[in-house]
């Protein structure tokens, strides 16, 4: 999907790193590991974090205030909701949608003449390796 964008250097360093990453990243994590590869300021690393945000290649998790790239490209347009579940033991964060959740949540917008424009769901707890 990436590769099918025209992605700037920086927003191809940074999604790349993302994509690679075992679990989520803050952008001064991002920036430490590509400081070699020419990326030397924060504003760099968060306008690149911003546009892929944008185009749905990366989530913001702002629980932790940390980044991770999209499992499911276009989540966001299929369902209206993304999920993760973040172990707070080793760090795993798994990407997930579910239709019930979607359902429940958006009845409940209808209810209260709430547009929503993005449904984000962030879990927290320990992972089955970790449980």
């Amino acid at each position: 999907m990436a590769q099918d964008l025209k992605l700037t250097k920086n927003q191809s360093l940074v999604f790349d790193k993302l994509s690679a990453a075992p679990g989520p990243l803050s952008a001064y994590d991002l920036l430490d590991q590509l400081r070699d590869q020419g990326l030397k300021a924060p504003l760099q690393i968060y306008r690149a974090l911003e546009k892929l945000q944008e185009i749905d290649l990366v989530h913001r998790l702002e629980s932790m205030n940390s980044f991770v790239a999209c499992a499911q490209p276009n989540c966001h347009a299929k369902t209206g909701l993304v999920a993760f579940a973040i172990c707070e033991k080793c760090g795993v964060v798994s990407e997930f949608s579910d239709e019930v959740v979607q359902t429940r949540l958006a009845a409940w917008a209808d209810e209260r003449s709430f547009t929503t424009t993005k449904t984000s769901l962030e879990i927290r707890g320990l992972c089955q390796g970790c449980g």
